[in-house]
């Protein structure tokens, strides 16, 4: 049964039970990891551990079959306005039962930035970013918010945004902490220390910036023509809470013709994810991608393997269906490619460590 430490689930001990019983039902012979009818107790494969999908509403039996098959290794949920307390409990909680009938508990992730980005309505931030007055107030958004998400069961909060806006009309808004770097770099070290000291992973985004983007990238394919030195520029706030420990980085989708000539969107970019964030400001951490549904992303074939070769660790899509795609072109890709099968290993390895720091803060686990 998983044992879900001081977390106060309201499902948990239903979840133990139900895990319990999946447990027994396997047989000594049951190990292969994609069977509809045989769970195996060990983890998720390599493949299963980097792909995140994607939840709009509870999930479907369907939904969680393909977590007890061993087809992805963690969950974001989204839309704002869904997730009441208890819903948000009962969800993770039967997320976490599926992910433990394989011996190993998921990544639960939400965006809980404050302001327009807020999926669990009833806890902190209570404001929006640019509305906090200073790193004493971040910190203490982001400690209520930590203590909210822990309540109810999820490990990753999608925040802080950490993009300089160049103009006051960017779509950004008040989701950016402001429009200086220096700012921004302290309130993110700020927000981030606020998440991290009470368990919760924080995630500094959208590297290397869309401040100067002009329009979303959910939306449409963003090109940011700017020079280097001008996108280099606002880097001073990701430094910042990569000082901070974050554990997580998540790469955009915009295309930076001058970061990359090949105009491959950053989390496509080994010029920009080795080079740049790993190389240039060391981040040893979880590299995530914004949503690979998103246009640029999708026009990109054997879009999950190109992102994962890159340097992406851990794969997010925006749709149930795309999550499935990923998953089986990962499963494909691998068989004829050593460099993918390597990327895997380190990515997977990568998300493992960060599940043990956030069992360590008292996350979720399950029997050995």
């Amino acid at each position: 049964m998983p044992r879900v430490p001081r977390r106060g689930w309201a499902a948990a001990g239903a979840v133990a039970a139900v895990a319990v019983a999946a447990a027994t039902c396997v047989g000594a012979g049951a190990t292969a990891a994609g069977s509809a009818t045989a769970v195996r107790k060990g983890g998720f494969s390599n493949t299963a551990e980097v792909v995140m999908g994607t939840l709009v509403a509870p999930p479907t039996p369907g939904f969680l079959a393909r977590v007890r098959n061993g087809k992805m290794g963690g969950v974001v949920l989204l839309r704002n306005g869904w997730l009441t307390r208890s819903a948000a409990a009962r969800v993770t909680a039967q997320l976490q039962q599926a992910g433990c009938a394989r011996g190993e508990p998921l990544l639960i992730a939400v965006d809980q930035e404050g302001g327009i980005v807020r999926r669990l309505a009833w806890a902190p931030p209570t404001e929006a970013p640019a509305e906090m007055s200073d790193t004493a107030d971040a910190q203490t958004q982001a400690a209520g918010a930590a203590t909210a998400l822990r309540s109810v069961g999820i490990d990753v909060d999608l925040a802080p945004v950490v993009d300089t806006p160049s103009s006051a009309r960017s779509f950004l808004g008040t989701r950016a902490f402001s429009r200086s770097r220096s700012w921004n770099a302290s309130m993110a070290r700020a927000f981030v220390d606020g998440l991290q000291a009470n368990g919760i992973a924080a995630t500094a985004k959208h590297f290397p910036g869309l401040g100067l983007a002009g329009g979303n990238t959910d939306n449409g394919r963003i090109v940011i023509g700017s020079a280097a030195w001008k996108i280099r520029q606002g880097l001073l706030p990701f430094r910042g809470a990569i000082g901070a420990g974050v554990k997580l980085v998540m790469l955009s989708t915009a295309i930076y013709p001058k970061l990359e000539p090949a105009k491959k969107p950053a989390a496509f970019s080994r010029r920009i994810v080795d080079g740049l964030l790993r190389k240039t400001l060391g981040f040893e951490g979880v590299t995530v991608t914004d949503s690979l549904t998103a246009p640029a992303a999708e026009r990109i074939p054997h879009t999950a393997s190109r992102a994962m070769l890159a340097g992406s660790d851990l794969l997010i899509f925006g749709a149930g269906s795309a999550s499935e795609r990923g998953y089986s072109t990962l499963l494909g890709d691998e068989a004829g490619s050593p460099r993918l099968r390597a990327r895997l290993d380190q990515a997977a390895a990568r998300i493992r460590a960060l599940k043990a720091w956030l069992a360590a803060a008292a996350g979720p686990t399950c029997p050995a």
